[in-house]
């Protein structure tokens, strides 16, 4: 375990990342996914409360974090024209699948149940982010998802406990980010193999 100071590095890391995706999304050169970013907003913030509730501590920083970015640069969205991300058919799926799951999570009267609905909730807001990073990375910026997803280590390396209720929000947040910023640079890393 590391000291509880290295928790710190987390939010300015997430801070970093986010004004890195507003400074871009205010140039309209990102058009973030604004199903992704209301719910990515609105999903960690009630797992930063769930998680305080069942005894985390500093830890639950980087899940704090992961929701206020999303919130501001939801709202970013709506200044520049540019940087509107036109919504489908999929992002609305998504999005009430995402509501349906935050209910079920809600609902629950188990910590290890209602966190699992909580990443399920956040997984279905991400899907269509993961589609448009895929098939569209030049509409997205790679230090949003990179540098948090290292903030998120730290904040398991500072764990009291290792238990699922305690860092498994940060874990899936590690995942997901990984697998968006493989996404995102894809191109560039696999083109250059061949």
């Amino acid at each position: 375990m590391i000291p509880t100071i290295f928790i710190i590095i987390s939010p300015i890391l997430s801070f970093i990342g986010g004004a890195a995706y507003i400074k871009d999304t205010l140039k309209g050169k990102t058009k973030p996914n604004r199903v992704s970013f209301f719910l990515w907003a609105l999903a960690p913030i009630i797992g930063t409360a769930i998680t305080l509730s069942n005894g985390a501590g500093w830890e639950v920083v980087p899940v704090f974090m992961a929701g206020f970015m999303p919130l501001i640069i939801f709202i970013v969205s709506f200044i520049n024209k540019n940087s509107y991300w036109k919504l489908g058919k999929i992002d609305y799926i998504c999005f009430v699948l995402a509501i349906i799951t935050m209910v079920l999570w809600l609902a629950a009267d188990k910590p290890l149940l209602a966190l699992s609905f909580a990443i399920a909730t956040d997984l279905f807001a991400y899907f269509p982010t993961f589609i448009k990073s895929y098939k569209y990375p030049e509409t997205e910026t790679a230090l949003l998802y990179i540098l948090p997803t290292f903030g998120n280590i730290f904040g398991i390396l500072v764990a009291k406990d290792w238990v699922f209720v305690s860092i498994g929000f940060s874990l899936y947040l590690i995942i997901a980010n990984t697998v968006n910023t493989l996404f995102i640079y894809r191109r560039k890393l696999f083109l250059k193999t061949i």
